[in-house]
Order: structure tokens, then C-alpha cells, then sequence
């Protein structure tokens, strides 16, 4: 729920109505870092309500599970590959697609814009 709070309140502050600033690059790649903590936890939600949704992580009552679900959600979210975590069942490679998905969309296309708006605002004559 905090996630999905701050990630509602920085996602508007970031691509609401007015200048692009180096605040909302940096807001935007919050918005990028906190998809991975809401998949982190709905890998969690998921590897819990059905045995065997992942291979190579027990979901348990243990300190270690949040650190394997987050490199879980970070490798899918980055596309740099698994190897010893994989998902097995049909919905977690459902949602290890839409994340992966989003990984690469989301700096190509939303990123690339901010970058670009800031970089037009910077060469714009001020106006006296």
C-alpha cells in the first residue's frame, strides 16, 4: 500500500502540468524503481497463494524471502535474465512478461520523453 501510495502522488507530481526539471527525472525514475517493489510484492502474493509458482525460492517465513523477490522483480523489471529463479506457472510468467514489458517501455518511451522536454526547456530563450 505505501508503494502504491508514493508511486500515485510522485507519478502525478512527475508527469502533471508544468516545467520539466532535474526533480522530475529523478521522481520518474522512482516511479520506475517502485514497479519493481509492486511486482515484488505481488511475486510475494502469488509465490505464497500457489506452490511451485516460482522455482528456486521457497516461499517461507524467512528474512532472506523479501531479498530473493526483490532480485526476482529487479531481474525481470532490468531483462537481464534469470538462472536460478524461474517462473513455472502460468501467471507468474504471465506477470514476469508484463514486467519485463514495462521494464523496456518504460525508460524508452516515458524517460526519453522527460529528457527531451527538459532539453527543449533549457534551450528556450527567456523571455524579458
Amino acid at each position: 500500500m505505501i508503494a502504491a501510495t508514493l508511486g500515485f502522488v510522485v507519478t502525478r507530481a512527475v508527469f502533471g502540468p508544468g516545467y520539466v526539471s532535474h526533480h522530475r527525472i529523478v521522481g520518474a525514475v522512482l516511479v520506475y524503481l517502485l514497479i519493481a517493489v509492486g511486482f515484488a510484492c505481488i511475486f510475494t502474493f502469488l509465490g505464497l497463494s500457489i506452490d511451485g509458482a516460482f522455482k528456486g525460492i521457497e516461499f517461507e517465513d524467512d528474512r532472506s524471502l523479501a531479498s530473493k523477490v526483490f532480485y526476482l522483480s529487479f531481474a525481470t523489471l532490468m531483462t537481464t535474465g534469470y538462472g536460478d529463479i524461474v517462473p513455472v506457472h502460468p501467471w507468474a510468467r504471465s506477470l514476469c512478461n508484463i514486467e519485463a514489458v514495462i521494464g523496456q517501455l518504460y525508460p524508452a518511451t516515458l524517460l526519453a520523453r522527460l529528457v527531451t522536454l527538459e532539453l527543449g526547456e533549457q534551450k528556450r530563450p527567456i523571455d524579458r
